[in-house]
C-alpha cells in the first residue's frame, strides 16, 4: 500500500519555492506505532483523493511536548515545543492538520503562549470541511447499517467542545449510531491521557479502560469508533480484555471512510 502513497515533506516543497495547502502534523503515534500507522495511511489516502496539496515535516517533526507537559515536566514540553515552533516558523506554516486529539489540544492551546501561532484543525473537522466543499465524497459502503458506537476523545470533545465533526462523518456513512450512557461532554475518558499512556495504571478495582469499553458494549456495537490513536489503543486493549476481539473492531473514522468501498 505505502508504494502508491504520496507524502512529500515540507523540505521538498522549500526547495520548489511552494508552500502546501495544509501541514499534516502526523504526531508519535501516528508515525511509531504499528497501529496508529494505519490510521495515518488512512487518512492521507483520502487526502490524496481528495486532491488536497499537503505536506509532512517527516524527521523534522518532534513530540509536540503533550506526555512532558501532563507528565508535569515543563522544562521539558517547553524545550519540546519550542523546537517545533522554530521548524513550523522558519517553513511558515499556516494551517495544520493532525489526527492525534493531544497534537491538536497543545498546538491550538500551549503554542500561542510560546509564539506558535496556526490555524490547525483535527482530521475529523478537516474531512467534514473537504465533504462540505465537495472534494470529498463518503458513502456507506460495508458501514452502511452498521451498529456502531463512538468514544469521544477528551481533548477533541471536553477540551476543545469539538462532538458533532465525527459523527457527522459516521451519518454519512449511513451507520446505525448508537450513544453510550455517557457521551459528548459527559464522556468517559479512555485512560491514556495525561500521560497515563506511557506507564502501568495504579491499583485498583479495575482499569479505566476496561470501564469504558463495558460502556461500549452496552450498545451492543458492531464497531467501536475512535478518533484518537491513543483511545484506540485503549478500547483495543479494552476489546481484548472483555474477549471480544472476534466480535467487535475498534476502527478510526479515517480508517471507516477510507475502507468503505474496499470489500
Amino acid at each position: 500500500m505505502s508504494e502508491q502513497l504520496k507524502v512529500p515533506t515540507m523540505a521538498e516543497y522549500m526547495v520548489q519555492g511552494k508552500q502546501p495547502e495544509v501541514l499534516f502534523w502526523v504526531g508519535c503515534a501516528g508515525s511509531f506505532d504499528d497501529r496508529a500507522k494505519k490510521i495515518t495511511k488512512a487518512f492521507v489516502k483520502l487526502l490524496n483523493k481528495a486532491n488536497v496539496d499537503f505536506a509532512v515535516l517527516g524527521t523534522e517533526e518532534s513530540c509536540t511536548g503533550d506526555p512532558a507537559k501532563r507528565a508535569g515536566n515543563e522544562f521539558l514540553f517547553q524545550m519540546q515545543a519550542m523546537t517545533n515552533i522554530e521548524v513550523l516558523n522558519g517553513y511558515e506554516i499556516k494551517k495544520i492538520v493532525t489526527a492525534c486529539p493531544h497534537c491538536f489540544n497543545t498546538i491550538k492551546n500551549e503554542y500561542p503562549g510560546l509564539g506558535g501561532n496556526y490555524e490547525i484543525m483535527h482530521h475529523t473537522q478537516f474531512l467534514k470541511s473537504l465533504l462540505e466543499e465537495g472534494r470529498l465524497k463518503v458513502e456507506g459502503g460495508k458501514f452502511k447499517g452498521k451498529r456502531i458506537t463512538f468514544h469521544d476523545p477528551c481533548y477533541l470533545g471536553r477540551a476543545n467542545g469539538e462532538y458533532e465533526a465525527p459523527r457527522d462523518l459516521l451519518q454519512k456513512l449511513e451507520v446505525e449510531l448508537v450513544e453510550m450512557k455517557r457521551c459528548k461532554s459527559r464522556g468517559l475518558c479512555c485512560g491514556a491521557g495525561g500521560a497515563q499512556m506511557f506507564k502501568e495504571p495504579e491499583p485498583g478495582n479495575k482499569d479505566v479502560n476496561v470501564e469504558r469499553t463495558e460502556e461500549a458494549l452496552e450498545t451492543e456495537p458492531k464497531i467501536i469508533a475512535a478518533a484518537c490513536p491513543f483511545c484506540n489503543t485503549m478500547m483495543t486493549d479494552g476489546v481484548k480484555a472483555k474477549s471480544a476481539e472476534d466480535s467487535i473492531q475498534v476502527l478510526d473514522v479515517a480508517e471507516m471512510i477510507a475502507n468503505a468501498e474496499d470489500l
